[in-house]
């Protein structure tokens, strides 16, 4: 008898557990489907579920990276070069200590390190079993109601497989992140291109670092639709 009163309890709480985490769970504001290409893994279906949109205050950090205004790590905004304590003695007259050498930041590494410092804006799930999380997120509206979205994410495409190897000429980029871009028309229908070969530079328009030679790529990502509730 105890133990067939304590059963039906037993279900309604895994019930109200699941009802309290599907609530709590954000539905996003974006979830596109797509199909890779000119890639080893291809053709393997795609889902990209952008949570939120990067703020300007996140886009404008990444950018300080990138132009190697703050080192990475500097939460407070320190300089990347200057000021500290060397410069302090410096002024007081004495000798600041010399520095140890070290190995030269570059843009590529040290939007890397900023990357790791940003919150999860979304995901990018393929066949592999770990996803990959999205630290970037932006899309920029055209007049005739097509769109580019730009996305980073936090490490790069087949960092630990060969699913993402390129099947056409170009040299593998050593990023430790990925850059992606999707073109998108009136219907929410395109494809899109990513940082596997080519090199990347800041895009006036959309003020943060997209492909370079966008038209020259290959294709990765085909057929993307926006996917319907």
């Amino acid at each position: 008898m105890r133990r067939a009163a304590i059963l039906p309890l037993f279900l309604l709480g895994i019930a109200a557990v699941g009802l309290l985490f599907s609530q709590s769970t954000p539905s996003g504001v974006l979830s596109l489907t797509a199909t890779t290409a000119n890639v080893a893994g291809a053709p393997d279906a795609v889902r990209f579920e952008i949570l939120r949109w990067s703020t300007d205050d996140e886009r404008e950090k990444l950018m300080s990276a990138w132009e190697l205004k703050f080192l990475p790590g500097d939460g407070a905004g320190k300089p990347a070069r200057g000021g500290g304590r060397g410069a302090a003695a410096a002024g007081r007259g004495r000798a600041a200590p010399s520095a140890a050498p070290t190995t030269k930041l570059t843009p590529e590494a040290a939007l890397a390190n900023a990357l790791q410092e940003t919150t999860t804006v979304g995901y990018l799930w393929s066949s592999e079993n770990v996803g990959y999380a999205l630290r970037y997120a932006a899309r920029i509206a055209n007049p005739d109601r097509s769109q580019r979205i730009i996305l980073i994410t936090d490490r790069r495409l087949g960092a630990v497989n060969q699913l993402w190897n390129p099947t056409f000429s170009g040299d593998p980029n050593t990023y430790e992140f990925s850059v992606i871009e999707l073109r998108l028309n009136a219907k929410d229908e395109g494809e899109g291109r990513a940082s596997i070969t080519g090199k990347i530079a800041p895009d006036p328009a959309a003020k943060i670092v997209t492909l370079e030679n966008y038209d020259m790529l290959p294709a990765i990502f085909k057929d993307v639709r926006s996917k319907k509730p």
